[in-house]
């Protein structure tokens, strides 16, 4: 096998280059941050092995697409394009996007992939990305900084700096524990998600600092999971009536859980808000006009899908990289 053949990787390029891979990446995307006789350098030992032919391409190029990917999971149905939620933000983003003279493109990335990013990048079909998957969003989010692309990804930070985007959690989940306790209740079930999901880990936080600074200390009697389906809520509303006797109240991490949980508590003649308070968490448009309709926490979706749109503008155009946090509000109505 020849050297030519065995390049497969940002790595290989540095090796041969002697440089580091962040380098490579940045001169392959045309950075001001690399010199350029490094730049012309690494493009020519790039081309000469056929390495990622398209990004060489869009790095030898001054053409902007002005159209940005709207990225979700290839395989995740209730945070993909069937998502009340994923509809709601990704409409608020393409009316950002174009304000903006921007157009969005919908990609599902396969995790089993890694070069998916680095495709679409160096085609030249887009300038940058909205990550919004809830599957391995870690994965997506390394592979886009070796990229050194430009991106905002919703709900996920860590200490580096790059540019995300995230409701106030633990805010939103203080509210709805707030409400609660306020009303009294002091039999109260959890419906959330997947415990290693940093949103849904701050909403409970939230959530039990408000039991416990509202005198409902105790009052969480049992906690279940969903996915953030309407069919995971009903499921985990029965499992809560079935293990707890004298449920007054229901707190769920997301409004169609919450809408799920209202069906399965109609379905055994409990009645809300009467006999169990519901509160959800996303403020949906259908949340208004469920029966009866839906308390929520409000992430404002529409204008959080704009902020992203700015946001990944920014980065694009300017490379302007920050954490920024969406506000969130208590929207009070029948169900609590």
């Amino acid at each position: 096998m020849t050297e030519k053949q065995r390049l497969r990787s940002i790595g290989d390029i540095a090796r041969i280059a002697g440089v580091s891979k962040s380098t490579v990446s940045r001169a392959l995307n045309d950075s001001p941050l690399i010199g350029i006789e490094t730049k012309e350098r690494i493009r020519a030992i790039a081309k000469e092995h056929e390495f990622w032919p398209s990004v060489t391409a869009r790095a030898l190029s001054t053409r902007a697409s002005r159209t940005v990917a709207y990225v979700i999971d290839a395989y995740d149905s209730e945070c993909g394009l069937e998502s009340p939620f994923s509809l709601e933000i990704m409409g608020g983003a393409a009316t950002g996007l174009r304000e903006l003279d921007y157009d969005m493109l919908v990609v599902q990335a396969d995790q089993r992939r890694g070069d998916w990013a680095a495709e679409y990048l160096g085609s030249g079909r887009v300038d940058g990305f909205i990550l919004m998957p809830y599957e391995n969003k870690r994965l997506h989010v390394e592979r886009l900084l070796e990229l050194d692309a430009p991106f905002v990804v919703w709900g996920f930070r860590d200490e580096r700096r790059f540019c995300s985007l995230s409701s106030d959690n633990r805010r939103g989940g203080y509210l709805a524990g707030e409400l609660l306790a306020g009303l009294g209740k002091r039999s109260i079930g959890f419906i959330g998600g997947d415990c290693a999901d940093p949103e849904v880990v701050d909403r409970r936080k939230g959530f039990l600092e408000a039991l416990a600074g509202g005198g409902a200390g105790n009052a969480l009697l049992g906690e279940a999971s969903g996915d953030f389906s309407e069919a995971s809520g009903h499921a985990a509303a029965l499992e809560l009536s079935r293990r707890h006797d004298g449920l007054d109240a229901v707190f769920a991490v997301g409004d169609m859980m919450a809408i799920g949980a209202m069906r399965a508590f109609a379905e055994r003649g409990v009645r809300v808000p009467e006999d169990v308070a519901v509160v959800g968490y996303d403020d949906l448009f259908v949340s208004a006009f469920t029966t009866p309709a839906l308390t929520t926490v409000s992430q404002h979706i529409a204008d959080a899908g704009r902020r992203l749109a700015r946001d990944v503008v920014a980065r694009i155009e300017r490379g302007v990289a920050e954490a920024a946090t969406i506000p969130v509000e208590l929207i009070r109505r029948a169900s609590a």
